[in-house]
């Protein structure tokens, strides 16, 4: 039986992270992987790239110096920067070992694990943002015959049975998807929500440093307006094909289709909700809300200043019922949750969304247990590859301080 100090379950961005922190602390620890060293990623969509640009990876001791820094890497390109990046420094870490469940004990925690028991002082949870893909309850109401499948289940549109498709959720990964199944040329339905969008480049720069630049990743779920704002679409946009601007206004013109909330479907009639107008109004919002953001950033850094058009007029009209006759699939993009819950015996350290209770990554229920790469840990940015890094070095430095190390 293994017992080290510390025990991190993912060897994904931010399970790495974590290791190379309590490495440089020296506090002995063991890394845990389900799959491959950043598994998760391996396990997106074969088009995927990062949205961010890549010289916006900010691991510790591992920030981006390749030769394409404004480029958006690939998911085979990400996978083999963690390989890289877990190279370089060594992380004790055990691969094809998924951890089963973990439970308390007198002197720290066991983890039963399909290798066998793991026991440690503290544990880090860095099991990544996208744990769980959200369907909504009306989709019990689909037709059998239409292939129904989450977005962690599409590769690409030759995967999918013939037929135009169905996509559910408008934010980053829908409307990417939406993009990609026009492009292959498929009928596209889009099945919209609210979301943010921004241009991909503002003054010259990548709205990604306008973001950063400005303090807007660095906002803590204190200021959101509600718990559930956790839950809403990172700003639309795209790195594919060098990055570009991704909107509804965009996807309409290049022939996606256009529908409010997917409401349920009686038959072969799918129902939507007579809200796309309001959802486009609600992102347009966002949008000059964020071009204030960098109007003030260059004002405050002596820039020259930012041209912000208003958003062109948008015509509202949509179905409020489509066919789905003729349809091979429906992709669910709606997003993810947390999924603590659904292996550990702690219910109590966790919110109504399963969003853990925590203050700096520790939990505030159960000492010694902490977690990196959540959504909103500590700001915006913390489960994003320009920010998972700097709530790593926060959760270990914390731990080092608790087991006496350096």
């Amino acid at each position: 039986m293994e017992r080290p100090d510390v025990l991190v379950v993912g060897g994904g961005s931010a399970g790495l992270s974590v290791s190379h922190e309590l490495g440089r602390h020296g506090v002995e620890h063991l890394v845990l992987e389900r799959g491959r060293i950043g598994q998760g990623w391996r396990d997106r969509w074969d088009s995927f790239c990062l949205v961010t640009p890549n010289w916006s990876v900010r691991l510790p001791g591992g920030e981006y110096a390749g030769p394409d820094p404004d480029g958006y890497m690939s998911r085979d390109t990400i996978a083999q920067f963690l390989d890289d990046y877990a190279g370089a420094f060594g992380p004790p870490i055990r691969e094809g070992v998924e951890v089963e469940t973990i439970v308390r004990t007198a002197d720290g925690f066991t983890a039963h694990t399909s290798g066998g028991d793991v026991v440690a002082r503290e544990v880090v949870l860095a099991t990544g943002a996208f744990q769980r893909a959200h369907r909504p309850a009306a989709a019990a109401s689909l037709p059998a015959n239409v292939l129904q499948i989450d977005i962690d289940g599409y590769r690409n549109p030759a995967a999918l049975p013939p037929g135009a498709v169905l996509v559910v959720g408008s934010g980053q990964s829908g409307a990417q998807l939406a993009e990609e199944l026009r492009e292959a040329g498929r009928r596209v339905v889009l099945s919209c929500g609210r979301a943010p969008w921004v241009p991909r480049r503002v003054g010259g720069r990548d709205i990604v440093w306008w973001l950063l630049e400005s303090g807007f990743f660095d906002a803590p779920a204190s200021t959101l307006p509600s718990p559930l704002a956790r839950l809403v679409s990172n700003p639309l946009s795209t790195g594919h094909g060098g990055g570009h601007d991704l909107n509804l206004r965009l996807l309409r013109a290049s022939g996606v289709e256009l529908v409010g909330r997917f409401m349920g479907a009686t038959g072969h009639a799918a129902e939507f909700a007579q809200d796309l107008g309001a959802s486009v109004a609600w992102g347009d919002d966002r949008y000059r809300e964020i071009m204030a953001l960098a109007s003030r950033t260059a004002l405050r850094l002596g820039m020259p200043a930012i041209e912000a058009p208003e958003p062109p007029p948008f015509d509202p009209t949509a179905p409020e019922h489509v066919d789905l006759r003729g349809f091979g699939a429906v992709v669910f993009t709606g997003g993810f949750r947390p999924n603590f819950t659904s292996w550990l015996p702690w219910p109590d350290a966790f919110d109504d969304m399963g969003f853990p209770l925590q203050v700096d990554g520790a939990s505030t229920v159960i000492d010694g247990l902490s977690f990196v790469g959540t959504h909103f840990l500590r700001k915006r940015k913390s489960s994003i590859l320009a920010g998972v890094g700097e709530d790593a070095s926060v959760v270990a430095a914390s731990i080092a301080r608790r087991l006496g190390a350096g």
